[in-house]
């Protein structure tokens, strides 16, 4: 099995296991089991699902995933959409929807922001969402039905092979999960195909600051943890530019301080001195460009 079929299992199953536990009440990757905490952040410490619904967008021990989401927005989806929000930022506040526009939502887990994009762009837009994880896509399915919206449509399948015809989007969104594929350049073309002339790419992931430890970098549960494989911004903004897009910009939203590093690698076999050497290197951004 080839590095990239690899990683995506790895990634399935953890994604999987959050489903699992929101469903059963646990909330998002968190639970009894010692290694289980955030996706995006797989140490025991971080807990950011672990308590009400929505204390994703109140604040946890999650460096990630915790305070994405205002008051107003965590009222207006599911409570399980919240709980299985496992992103590191908020694209659909900063995407500037607008009335009438489809929207592509790439790995879109519980659905909580496909959801919140399908009230921006109204009952004449659309609001899509892809996921190649089977309980992911129930999650949303269930939300769906809850949220009562009849402008979302849910999509198996992998974010390098969209299942969409070529030009026929306007947004393409993304909350943390382009870090988590092995094959980045083929996900950005495809992307860059199903937009329309015009369109946007406008995503939130993680990205990294200078040189990180090769341990790290080859460390699958890190990997799944949208960690190891978060590209520079240099290697951000030059994969766009060879998928066909311009006007590119990275703005950074959140930077990893030496305790956000520990708590990352913490139950990984890595010591303090390997959360030194990362100390800052990991920052969550946001992400724009555009298809001419």
């Amino acid at each position: 099995m080839n590095a990239p079929e690899t990683i995506k299992d790895v990634v399935r199953e953890k994604y999987g296991e959050a489903a699992r536990r929101v469903k059963a009440g646990g909330g998002g990757c968190c639970g009894p089991a010692p290694a289980a905490a955030s996706c995006c952040a797989p140490a025991p410490a971080a807990t950011s699902c672990c308590g009400t619904p929505s204390s994703a967008s109140r604040g946890s021990g999650d460096p990630i995933t915790s305070n994405l989401y205002d008051p107003a927005q965590a009222g207006a989806v599911p409570a399980a959409a919240m709980a299985a929000s496992l992103g590191c930022g908020n694209p659909t506040a900063l995407a500037e929807l607008r009335p009438g526009e489809a929207v592509l939502d790439l790995g879109s887990g519980g659905g909580i922001d496909v959801l919140l994009s399908a009230r921006r762009v109204g009952p004449t837009g659309k609001a899509y969402g892809l996921d190649m994880t089977d309980e992911m896509l129930a999650l949303a399915q269930e939300n769906k039905a809850r949220s009562g919206l009849a402008n979302v449509e849910f999509l198996r399948g992998e974010i390098e092979n969209i299942p969409l015809p070529a030009a026929s989007v306007d947004v393409v969104i993304s909350n943390c999960v382009i870090n988590l594929s092995g094959d980045k350049d083929r996900v950005l073309r495809e992307a860059f195909r199903v937009l329309r002339p015009g369109g946007r790419f406008a995503v939130s992931d993680v990205v990294v600051r200078g040189e990180v430890p090769a341990a790290i970098r080859r460390s699958l549960e890190l990997w799944a943890g949208c960690i190891a494989g978060a590209l520079s911004e240099e290697d951000y903004r030059a994969k766009l530019a060879a998928a066909g897009f311009t006007d590119i910009g990275v703005e950074v939203t959140r930077v990893y301080g030496g305790d956000d590093a520990r708590a990352f690698l913490a139950g990984q076999g890595f010591d303090d001195a390997m959360a030194a050497a990362v100390d800052g290197k990991f920052v969550s951004a946001f992400i724009r460009a555009r298809k001419p």
